[in-house]
């Protein structure tokens, strides 16, 4: 017979708690408080501590009260304790976090090359001064200035969705930049009311990174990276949302504040 207090989880059940902090929450070691133990610590005496009944950290109650230790009671509820099942739920993930990790090194090392690129003209790269004058004939303000900020910018994001630290922040910056590319692409075609999607004149590239940023934003970046231990890794939510809602605003707001056409006229 089950007690009445066990449940059955879902393994997939891996809604937040109760006590749920929020995407920013950090790991924490809760702190065992009991009245046993604050009767204990009340005695400044040695002896007290001999006397007295501390129970060990963890250790289930029966119903009455008491701490049973050694009790079929205490092994079966501590065994289909609803809170264990949903930590053992958690970790059973199969593959998942190494597919996190590994669509989060890909576009983070797509961005970098492509960086480097812009910088130094690596692997038939255009360097600096062929992106400025890139980003001039595309009609970008102040791009001289743009130059260094868009390749340094897309580095850095790749840097950090490589590493898996500040995670939704890389990916929504991504995001920007990525959203930005596409309109200019758009604006230079010669019609702007066509949207071709396949390549060499299409925007299937661009989308399918925009597509692999919005995802690693949402799903977050797994427990192989910095960020393993912080909420937005373990459960992802409201700020996940919050960073693909900037994301995408901030590189349509660059587009229209540095070159203010309108890519679908």
């Amino acid at each position: 017979m089950r007690p009445a207090s066990a449940s059955l989880v879902d393994p997939e059940d891996d809604l937040p708690s109760a006590t749920y902090a929020g995407d920013f929450e950090t790991t924490t070691i809760p702190h065992y408080d009991s009245g046993d133990a604050s009767s204990v610590r009340s005695s400044s005496s040695g002896y007290g501590l001999i006397g007295g009944q501390e129970p060990l950290p963890y250790q289930p109650q029966s119903p009455s009260g008491r701490h049973a230790a050694f009790g079929a009671e205490a092994m079966d509820e501590h065994q289909h304790h609803p809170d264990d099942e949903r930590i053992r739920a958690a970790a059973r993930r199969g593959t998942q976090h190494l597919g996190l990790l590994i669509l989060r090194v890909g576009l983070g090392a797509v961005l970098v090359a492509h960086g480097l690129q812009k910088l130094f003209g690596w692997w038939g790269g255009q360097g600096l001064n062929g992106f400025k004058n890139s980003l001039s004939d595309a009609g970008y303000q102040h791009a001289d200035i743009l130059t260094y900020c868009a390749a340094g910018g897309e580095i850095a994001a790749g840097v950090l969705l490589v590493l898996g630290l500040f995670t939704p922040l890389a990916a929504a910056g991504a995001l920007a930049y990525l959203t930005n590319s596409m309109l200019a692409g758009i604006s230079a075609q010669h019609s702007g009311r066509s949207f071709p999607f396949f390549l060499p004149n299409g925007h299937e590239y661009e989308i399918t990174l925009i597509v692999m940023a919005a995802a690693i934003i949402l799903v977050g970046p797994g427990r192989y990276g910095f960020d393993a231990g912080r909420g937005w890794a373990r459960r992802p939510f409201i700020g996940s949302f919050a960073a693909l809602i900037v994301g995408i605003g901030a590189g349509v707001a660059l587009w229209v504040l540095l070159n203010g056409a309108n890519p679908v006229s």
